[in-house]
């Protein structure tokens, strides 16, 4: 039931040293802010970190052939092999649980001889023989044209979807670029599309520097048959690629005569298994984040319990008289708690307001830069961290007030009122 005198009084009781009072406070603020923050910093990291994942199917891997180490069916180990078209057929059939199992060539790379020339321009760049399925497991934005399609791969159509950097390098400026012909390794392809890759990180720029062509132009133009240099795999919604790899290294092993345990044969990448460590990671960082918080405000709230403690002491005659007067236990006791309650409230939701208006700030100067390639984004705190911090704060006024209030009962009224 609400009391006026009883607030009057409490009031009154941290106000009549309001410095003392603000130092106590300050401490409570500081633990509040402090977790808010760390946990706000820890989720702006993290999204940005995830913004390079973005659009990725991230249940996937890539798969690629290796040196055998294991002799096997009088074969030697030492000896090379190659993944076919048929491999892939195979692992679709065989392997439930998978989506998508896109076979892919690559040629050149960055740093190597140059590869594609047009006109007087010459560039290095990855060129990637690729079916249509390759876009859904690796982000990029069409910015003009198509990507490939299936009548490109039936047809065998020597065309290419060119990145970016590519266009920057061996086209001028506003220069037409669909439906012109690039060179790559000799052979003509017509430019059908640009793209620009999605993400963040220092790659991003040389990923903008790639040329897709259909697999089966690839293979035709570059001699390459039924071989398949690299497989990029992605397990469905209900599966991990995790649990499924072994299941299609088993088919490779098997149509490749590759002994069981010669796991040094395929080759692979887990990109579902990197990216379930990063979230390992932020979860980590999230209970470092709370564990730090929570220390810097429990040293606020045995400042505030140690104040307490000061004021039952300066109040002593007060609380002689009021037993004297019949006031009970349990009047004193929540009186002490209730002081201890509301100076940590107060405290608290000071520190939740300064740093809203911190993370308030640093997302208003996010948002005038560009974040696409920045590992730092949205730094927010939701509403249930927000609310778990009020229960903090009560149970620790609490606990804060609990010693004291003890303290205040124990003293007998004859002895409170002798006190000087």
């Amino acid at each position: 039931m609400f009391s006026r005198d009883r607030w009057d009084e409490i009031i009154e009781a941290l106000t009549a040293n309001w410095f003392r009072t603000l130092l106590t406070a300050f401490g409570v603020l500081w633990g509040v802010f402090i977790l808010v923050i760390l946990l706000a910093a820890g989720k702006g990291l993290e999204n940005g970190v995830k913004q390079g994942f973005s659009g990725m199917a991230t249940n996937s891997m890539f798969m690629w052939s290796q040196t055998i180490s294991k002799s096997y069916k009088g074969l030697p180990k030492g000896r090379n092999y190659n993944f076919k078209l048929g491999d892939v057929e195979a692992i679709k059939e065989t392997v439930p649980g998978l989506e998508i199992v896109s076979p892919r060539n690559q040629l050149g790379g960055f740093g190597g001889a140059n590869n594609v020339v047009r006109g007087l321009n010459s560039g290095a760049y990855n060129v990637y023989g690729d079916y249509p399925e390759i876009i859904r497991q690796q982000p990029m934005d069409i910015t003009s044209g198509r990507f490939i399609n299936y009548s490109d791969i039936e047809q065998k159509r020597k065309v290419a979807i060119i990145g970016e950097g590519v266009k920057a390098g061996l086209y001028e400026i506003d220069e037409e670029v669909l439906g012109t012909y690039i060179k790559i390794n000799g052979v003509n392809f017509m430019v059908v599309g640009t793209y620009k890759k999605k993400g963040s990180g220092g790659n991003v720029e040389e990923q903008q520097k790639e040329i897709f062509v259909p697999f089966t132009a690839y293979s035709q133009a570059f001699n390459m048959g039924d071989v398949v240099g690299w497989m990029a795999i992605t397990a469905n919604d209900d599966h991990s690629i995790t649990e499924l790899k072994n299941s299609v290294f088993d088919v490779i092993k098997t149509r490749h005569s590759i002994h069981p345990e010669d796991d040094r044969a395929v080759g692979n990448f887990d990109l579902y298994e990197e990216y379930s460590r990063i979230n390992g990671l932020f979860i980590a960082l999230r209970l470092v984040a709370y564990f730090v918080g929570t220390l810097v405000l429990l040293s606020g709230i045995i400042g505030i319990s140690n104040i307490m403690l000061i004021v039952v002491k300066e109040r002593t005659n007060e609380i002689g008289v009021r037993r004297a007067l019949g006031a009970s236990p349990w009047s004193i006791r929540g009186q002490i708690l209730l002081e201890s309650i509301f100076l940590t409230i107060v405290s608290g939701m000071a520190g939740i307001i300064l740093s809203t208006l911190v993370i308030y700030v640093i997302n208003t100067l996010l948002d005038g830069m560009d974040t696409s390639e920045m590992m730092f984004l949205n730094p927010t705190v939701n509403i249930g961290v927000v609310l778990i911090a009020l229960a903090i704060l009560v149970i620790s006024g609490l606990l804060a007030g609990l010693i004291p209030a003890q303290n205040a009962i124990k003293i007998k009224p004859v002895d409170a009122l002798r006190t000087e």
